[in-house]
């Protein structure tokens, strides 16, 4: 197998798994807490950006190989999971650096566009 279908297949594997957690994670919080807020997504929203901020770190410490991590874990399970730990890590870094201005118009940016293109989203549904 050639080294980028490897990296495919990686990410299948992942991706896969993160989204069969992601799913049992949020059947779970339904039967729990109900359907009054959405317990499902934050938890695995905050276990996605927890999870992608050790990785990160234990790469740039050179403490895991970054092919194996980065693909399988990073983006295939985690990417599967929540792509908000994307997001927190994204927005982290640029704080971190001192792009404060950045960093605050990262966050209200995928608010703002993310909410609007939802509801965009579901007002296109519903004139379907």
């Amino acid at each position: 197998m050639t080294n980028s279908v490897a990296i495919y297949v990686y990410i299948a594997i992942g991706g896969a798994a993160g989204a069969c957690l992601r799913f049992f994670l949020s059947q779970l919080m339904l039967q729990w807490f109900g359907k009054g807020f959405p317990f499902g997504t934050l938890l695995v929203n905050v276990i996605g950006s927890f999870c992608l901020g050790l990785v990160y770190s234990l790469i740039e410490q050179g403490q895991i190989e970054i092919v194996l991590w980065r693909t399988t874990v990073g983006i295939g399970f985690l990417g599967a999971l929540t792509t908000f730990s994307t997001f927190s890590v994204d927005t982290l870094l640029l704080l971190q650096q001192g792009m404060w201005i950045k960093g605050v118009l990262n966050i209200l940016m995928n608010l703002v566009c993310c909410l609007t293109a939802a509801w965009l989203g579901m007002q296109l549904a519903k004139g379907l």
